[in-house]
């Protein structure tokens, strides 16, 4: 393999667009970087969080079939799917909060940093994180 690649997206199984484009940048503030219509009831729907609009980005997928369904909530077997790394740990959870985001745990320090895991509006697990 060749030096210098990234990982560029993570595609993330939604039920509908609209639905998750709406949770992900009206309750998290993030940014839509993409959403082209790519044939019937298919579009090319990118996010990612403010500022970061040049690194690894999100792509919303509607599942279409029974095992992508079965994927929604659960993109990584009960884990944390993302972790979302912040410098004002404070103010982004109380602006969540503000949002009505479900927090499964309350704030704790942990030796890397101080954290919080909520879900989104499917069930899958977020870390917000300020590393020390």
């Amino acid at each position: 393999m060749s030096e210098n690649q990234m990982i560029s997206s993570v595609v993330l199984m939604v039920a509908d667009y609209d639905e998750a484009l709406n949770f992900y940048t009206h309750k998290l503030g993030f940014e839509c970087i993409a959403d082209t219509a790519m044939g019937p009831g298919k579009r090319w729907v990118q996010i990612a969080p403010p500022g970061n609009s040049s690194g690894t980005r999100l792509v919303l997928a509607r599942a279409t079939n029974d095992s992508q369904r079965a994927a929604i909530g659960n993109q990584t077997g009960g884990r944390v799917f993302l972790f979302i790394q912040t410098p004002a740990f404070w103010a982004d959870y109380e602006r969540l909060q503000a949002q009505g985001v479900h927090f499964l745990e309350a704030p704790r320090e942990e030796p890397h940093g101080t954290v919080v895991i909520f879900e989104d509006l499917y069930g899958n697990k977020l870390e917000l994180v300020q590393y020390h």
